[in-house]
C-alpha cells in the first residue's frame, strides 16, 4: 500500500554505463544518472533526448514530470508529491489484492473443490503475494529496473525471515512445527542458492525460468504429500493432532459487517420485501459502512476516506464472488455493469491503453468495439436474471474478477515501479537498495501486520509458517515467472549481470539468516522465545547498517 538507497554500481543488474560525459547527441546513449550532474537550465532537454531516460509502459512520464514541469527551486516539492503519490500506489496493491483478488481466488478454488492445503500453496500464495509477484515481472522487463526484482524478492525475503519471524517470537514465544518449518527453510534454502548460482552466471535461460516454476510446483507436491501423510497417521492413532491446524481465522472486520456482535437485528426489516434494481446498486456502490463509521476512530475513517476513490472504482469495475454469503454476493445491475467495464479496463490497461487506443482500420477504436459487446452482453444477463437468485454461470464472475483484479495491480505495479526508478536518479540510488527497502518494505507491510495479529490472537504457528510459505511463492514465481515473459524466440536469456557488492551482500544476507534458523530452532527444541526473536530484529538491524553503507561506498569491494 521507505528511503535510502544510492550509489555503488550504476543499476547493479545489469547496465554498462555508456559513454561518459557528453550528452546524447549523434545516436549515443549516456546513463540517465548523468541528469543531476548537468546545469539546472539542460535537465529538461537531456531527459526528453537521452534513450536512457524513456520509461518502459505506465500512464505518466515521472522523469519527464520532476525534470520538465517543476522548475528547479520547486524539486523538493515535486519529491514529496511524488513520495505521497508512492504510499498511495501501495494502498491502491493492498486494497486491491485484499477485497478483490484474494476472494475471487478463494471462491475459484471453491468452484474447483480443491483441498485446503492446495489452495493455501497456489491461490492463496498467489492472492497474498500478487504485488509482489507483479512487481517483480514489471521490474524483469526492462534491463534497467532488473535490480528493483531482485532487490525486492532478497529484501522482503530477509524482511519476513528476520523481522516479522522475530517480531512473531516476541509478541506470542511458542513451539514451531517442525517438519512444516523444516520443509520450508530447505525449500526456501534451494531457492535462494538457485538465485545465488543465476545471479554468478550473471543470465536465465529458459531451463532456470523453468526450474523455478518446476522447484514451486515440486514444493507444492511435497506440502500436499505431507498432509496426506500426517492425517493418515492421525487416522491410524499414531500421530496426535497438531497443534499448528487451528481453525482458519475470520477478519474481525469482516465480522462486523455481516451482523456478528453489531446491530443487524435492528436494522433487518420485519417483512420480507424485493428491493429495485436501482436500491440494490446504490447500495452495492457504496465502500462505507455507515454502522460501523460511527463507532470507528479518527484515524480509521481519516484512512477510509483515503481509500474511498480506490474501492469505489475497483466496485465500478470488479465483481466480486463470495461463497460464504447465501447470494454469493450477486448483484444484478452492479455484476451486469461489470460485464461492460470490466472488459473496458482490461483492454485500457493493457500495455499501458496501447492495445485498447489502437484504431481497426485507421476509424474505430478497439475500446469502442469491446465496450459494444460487453453492452450486449450485459443485457443479456440482465434480461434472463433476476435480483434474488445468482444464475447458474454465476462462477464466471469470479474468473471476470480475477482477470480485471490482475490487471489493476500489474498497473498499478508498473506506476511503482517507474516512480522508484524516478526517485532512484533524482536522488542518486541503485535499483537494488530502492527494491530491498521501499520495494520490499511496501510490499511486506500487509503480511507484517497480518502475521502479527494472528500472533496476538493466539496463531503464533499458523503465523511463523506464513512467513516462509509466502516469500518461497514470491522468488520462485515472481523470478521464474517474470524471466519467462521477458524471453521470446529470438532472445531466449534474460541477462543479470550484478557488478555490484550490494547484491552478494543481499543473497548472503538472507541465505545466513536462513542458516541461522534452521540451525537456532531445532538447537532451541522448537521452543521460540524472546531471545530468538531479539536476534533476528538486531539481524536485520546490522544487515541493513551493512547494505547502506555499501550503497554510500564506506564499504568497498576488494
Amino acid at each position: 500500500m521507505g528511503r535510502a538507497w544510492a550509489l555503488s554500481a550504476a543499476w547493479l543488474l545489469g547496465r554498462a554505463v555508456a559513454a561518459a560525459t557528453d550528452a546524447p547527441a549523434h545516436g549515443s546513449s549516456v546513463d540517465c544518472w548523468e541528469v543531476r550532474r548537468r546545469n539546472s537550465s539542460e535537465w529538461c532537454r537531456f531527459i526528453r533526448t537521452n534513450p536512457d531516460c524513456q520509461l518502459e509502459g505506465g500512464f505518466l512520464d515521472y522523469l519527464d514530470g520532476i525534470f520538465c514541469a517543476f522548475p528547479a527551486r520547486l524539486l523538493p516539492l515535486a519529491v514529496t508529491l511524488y513520495a505521497c503519490w508512492l504510499l498511495y500506489l501501495f494502498v491502491i496493491l493492498g486494497v486491491t489484492a485484499e477485497k478483490f483478488f484474494c476472494p475471487n481466488l478463494s471462491a475459484i478454488s471453491t468452484n474447483l473443490k480443491l483441498s485446503h492445503n492446495v489452495a493455501g500453496v497456489t491461490f492463496l500464495a498467489f492472492g497474498n503475494g500478487a504485488p509482489d509477484v507483479f512487481s517483480a515481472v514489471v521490474a524483469f522487463s526492462d534491463p534497467r529496473t532488473a535490480g528493483l526484482a531482485i532487490g525486492a524478492v532478497f529484501g522482503a525475503g530477509v524482511f519476513v525471515t528476520t523481522v516479522v519471524a522475530g517480531g512473531i517470537a516476541l509478541v506470542k514465544p511458542f513451539t514451531a512445527a517442525s517438519r512444516p518449518f523444516l520443509r520450508d527453510v530447505i525449500f526456501y534454502m534451494v531457492a535462494v542458492f538457485l538465485t545465488f548460482v543465476v545471479l554468478y552466471l550473471g543470465r536465465i535461460r529458459l531451463g532456470e525460468a523453468l526450474g523455478y516454476l518446476g522447484l514451486y510446483i515440486f514444493y507444492v507436491f511435497t506440502v500436499v504429500l505431507c498432509t496426506w501423510l500426517h492425517r493418515r497417521q492421525r487416522r491410524d492413532g499414531l500421530a496426535a493432532p497438531g497443534p499448528w491446524e487451528p481453525e482458519l481465522l475470520t477478519d474481525p472486520e469482516e465480522q462486523e459487517s455481516t451482523g456478528t456482535g453489531d446491530y443487524g437485528e435492528e436494522y433487518r426489516p420485519l417483512l420480507p420485501y424485493q428491493e429495485g434494481s436501482l436500491r440494490i446498486l446504490a447500495a452495492a456502490l457504496s465502500p462505507v459502512d455507515y454502522r460501523k463509521w460511527r463507532r470507528k476512530p479518527w484515524y480509521w475513517r481519516l484512512f477510509k476516506v483515503l481509500k474511498v476513490p480506490v474501492e469505489l472504482l475497483l466496485l465500478l469495475t470488479v465483481p466480486v464472488v463470495d461463497p460464504d454469503k447465501e447470494d454469493l454476493n450477486w448483484k444484478r445491475p452492479l455484476n451486469c455493469l461489470h460485464v461492460v467495464t470490466g472488459p473496458l479496463l482490461c483492454i485500457l490497461t493493457l500495455k499501458s491503453g496501447a492495445y485498447g487506443l489502437y484504431q481497426i482500420q485507421g476509424v474505430f477504436p478497439v475500446w469502442v468495439l469491446v465496450a459494444l459487446v460487453g453492452t450486449v452482453v450485459a443485457v443479456l444477463v440482465f434480461s434472463t436474471t433476476s435480483n434474488e437468485e445468482p444464475p447458474k454461470y454465476h462462477c464466471i464472475f469470479a474468473f471476470l474478477g480475477f482477470l480485471v483484479s490482475a490487471m489493476w495491480i500489474n498497473a498499478a505495479a508498473t506506476e511503482l515501479v517507474n516512480i522508484l526508478r524516478t526517485l532512484g536518479i533524482v536522488f542518486q540510488l541503485s535499483n537494488t537498495v530502492l527494491g530491498l527497502t521501499l520495494l520490499a518494505w511496501g510490499n511486506s507491510i500487509g503480511d507484517t501486520f497480518s502475521d502479527l495479529t494472528m500472533a496476538r490472537q493466539g496463531y503464533p504457528r499458523m503465523a511463523f509458517s506464513a512467513c516462509f510459505g509466502g516469500i518461497i511463492f514470491n522468488m520462485l514465481v515472481g523470478v521464474g515467472l517474470g524471466c519467462l515473459l521477458q524471453m521470446s524466440t529470438s532472445h531466449m536469456v534474460v541477462k543479470l549481470e550484478p557488478d555490484g557488492l550490494l547484491v552478494w551482500i543481499l543473497a548472503g544476507a538472507l541465505g545466513l539468516s536462513l542458516a541461522f534458523s534452521l540451525v537456532a530452532v531445532p538447537a532451541q527444541c522448537f521452543q521460540l522465545g524472546k531471545a530468538y526473536g531479539a536476534c533476528l530484529l538486531l539481524y536485520y538491524v546490522a544487515f541493513l547498517a551493512v547494505a547502506l553503507l555499501t550503497e554510500f561506498g564506506v564499504i568497498r569491494a576488494p
